[in-house]
């Protein structure tokens, strides 16, 4: 069988922090022997009493069984039960896989004593093939048992597959003398650059909002964040950001306009954040954490494309695993770009030091001041195409030996 790295990332946070509990709102993960030997790959959120509910997938035209199914469901804004595996995507499994998320929402609804249309799906791992569900229901009467409102990082850990580190965040916000939270999970280190929101996230407010409202903020949350990180430029079959809201019986904040709304959204923006960048940090094989902007282009859509350019090119992506501030491969990836680009004004920036300017190396540029730059963990470039102000900014991460390892054998 196979299993996770035991190699934690040199980007790892330090520590994790503690996702306090969450009133009406209870976790667990247990061994359901999907893929993994010895460790949980089966994990559950449950609510008790109906959560709002918004979500956003991926944009793969062969999206996961589990993906067809969330849509269907999405639009009854309600939620009893979550239920994520790992180690099996349960996508380009045909009609078995229709059958099998079918199976487990039924399995869900016997456990937990909800509806099939309140229950959500999502699975990570290998692709094609067949998921076999068929004791999920003695799984998930387990985790019903177990489950708790402290089990938050006994799920980030459950759903992992060749991430190295669970992804952990949360916010606290004040609205109307009352402090309420926002408490988020992310796993992804591979096949990624979202095009929605990224691989598995899943986040829980006790904040009252409405569905409406909730996707609202989501959807637009979801861009500066997830959709602007990219490890190898692949997009998932399974992308999927679930963001639930535990009425408890309240009565949801359905203005958008409302002033608690603008300081939850602040703190969803603040918690996607930090999961794209924790995903960032555990790409496969990684030790550089880029930061790219561009600046100067004709509008923010070619800004954005440009900076997508640079951060998938594999040759600056090596070089810069190599510590090597080659400049000349991020001219090559703006210039591939096929975005309006002035070469003559073209400038370019590693750490804030200058290395090209107006066309040409920069007078300045010293190599040995510039090689120290690149030793660092979190690199910053900058370019500046010269023929407009259109900006934009994304994030990636080197590309090593063991990111090639790692995918080599994924299977096995």
């Amino acid at each position: 069988m196979g299993s996770t790295p035991t190699k934690v990332s040199p980007l790892a946070p330090k520590t994790y922090p503690d996702l306090a509990a969450i009133e009406g709102v209870r976790l667990a993960a247990v061994e359901a022997g999907v893929k993994y030997a010895d460790r949980k790959d089966l994990a559950v959120i449950l609510f008790d009493r109906p959560a709002s509910v918004a979500g956003v997938f991926t944009r793969s035209k062969c999206p996961s069984a589990p993906v067809d199914w969330c849509r269907r469901v999405l639009p009854s804004g309600r939620a009893r039960a979550v239920i994520v595996n790992s180690g099996n995507a349960n996508a380009f499994t045909g009609r078995k896989g229709v059958e099998t998320v079918n199976q487990a929402a039924a399995a869900a609804e016997d456990a937990f004593g909800c509806k099939k249309h309140e229950v959500y799906i999502a699975s990570t791992g290998v692709i094609g093939e067949p998921l076999d569900a068929s004791g999920f229901g003695k799984h998930l009467k387990n985790a019903g048992k177990m489950a708790s409102q402290d089990g938050w990082e006994g799920m980030a850990r459950a759903i992992m597959t060749t991430d190295t580190y669970p992804k952990m965040a949360f916010r606290t916000f004040e609205v109307e003398g009352r402090t309420y939270r926002i408490n988020g999970m992310a796993k992804g280190a591979g096949m990624i650059q979202p095009d929605m929101a990224t691989m598995l996230s899943f986040l829980v407010t006790d904040f009252p909002v409405a569905s409406d409202v909730l996707q609202a903020e989501l959807s637009r949350a979801v861009r500066p964040s997830f959709n602007s990180v990219s490890i190898d430029s692949d997009t998932s079959t399974s992308d999927t950001v679930l963001l639930f809201s535990a009425l408890d019986g309240r009565k949801p904040v359905r203005d958008r306009k409302h002033a608690g709304v603008k300081r939850f959204s602040k703190a969803l923006g603040e918690v996607l954040h930090e999961l794209a960048m924790l995903v960032v940090r555990d790409g496969e094989g990684a030790t550089k954490h880029i930061q790219i902007t561009v600046g100067g282009a004709r509008n923010a859509a070619s800004a954005r494309r440009i900076a997508f350019s640079i951060a998938n090119s594999p040759l600056l992506k090596t070089a810069i695993a190599g510590e090597d501030a080659n400049w000349g491969r991020v001219v090559m990836a703006v210039g591939k770009a096929g975005e309006p680009a002035d070469r003559d004004r073209l400038s370019i920036s590693f750490g804030g030091i200058c290395v090209a300017r107006d066309g040409e190396r920069a007078a300045e540029y010293d190599e040995k001041e510039t090689s120290a730059i690149m030793k660092r963990d979190f690199i910053e470039i900058d370019v500046d195409v010269g023929v407009g102000k259109g900006s934009a900014r994304v994030w990636t991460c080197d590309l090593t030996a063991e990111y090639v390892a790692i995918n080599a054998d994924y299977r096995s």
